[in-house]
């Protein structure tokens, strides 16, 4: 039987119209699929919606990727592509990056299903070219760890790798501002931050200062907002 193919479908970083930050051609594409494999249904049948397929969203087919989903459950996704193509949806943003549906692409490239990826909103590359910092080197974290001392640890650590390298990280929105002040807490104060929260969004916020000029901000926060860090120290 014919295999279909993986389409790598972004969706908007906030509730703003998809129209605005998503290609036509994608939006274009999204009618042609009957299947979807989404971190979150109840927001991926919103974003679709939004997106143009309003009052056919009853026809669509749904299964959920997310942190939870086992090995054998993603594999199990394969069957899926037995005639037909599949669209995979993230909460937010590019699928597959800072994302568990990686897993599904993995297996796609492993059983010869061809994927395919859209241009869509990033915010850790948005956040990156706003910045001003190095953007010819850099790495991506991810999370780092939750508990202080450990998360001091790890930053102290990221300080030292960047010198020569960008180092780009995020955390789970009620974190933010207690990141922000382990930040303030252990990085020197020559060493440059970059804060990009709600990219996209009407009330996007980018700033990147050196720490000792971040301490003078006061009153600031951050609060449960989506939301990139870079630092870089100088």
């Amino acid at each position: 039987m014919n295999k279909g193919k993986l389409y790598l479908i972004p969706s908007p970083l906030g509730d703003g119209a998809p129209a605005d930050v998503l290609p036509a051609s994608l939006l274009a594409k999204l009618p042609e699929l009957q299947c979807y494999v989404v971190e979150e249904e109840r927001t991926a049948r919103r974003f679709l919606s939004a997106a143009g397929l309003k009052g056919h969203i009853q026809e669509l087919e749904f299964h959920t990727l997310n942190e939870h989903t086992s090995p054998s459950e993603v594999e199990g996704l394969l069957k899926l592509f037995e005639g037909r193509s599949v669209g995979l949806i993230s909460e937010a943003g590019l699928p597959a990056v800072a994302d568990p549906g990686a897993r599904l692409v993995a297996l796609c490239h492993a059983h010869g299903i061809e994927v395919v990826p859209f241009v869509g909103p990033s915010s850790l590359m948005m956040a990156l070219m706003s910045s001003g910092l190095d953007g010819q080197s850099f790495a991506f974290n991810g999370y780092i760890p939750a508990k202080t001392e450990e998360r001091r640890s790890a930053l102290r650590s990221l300080e030292k790798k960047s010198f020569h390298q960008s180092q780009i990280l995020i955390e789970t929105p009620y974190r933010n501002d207690s990141l922000f002040a382990d930040m303030l807490s252990v990085l020197n104060p020559r060493t440059m931050l970059c804060i990009a929260a709600n990219i996209t969004c009407e009330d996007q916020f980018i700033k990147t200062l050196p720490i000792a000029s971040w301490k003078k901000q006061q009153g600031f926060t951050i609060g449960k907002r989506p939301c990139v860090f870079i630092i870089q120290a100088q």
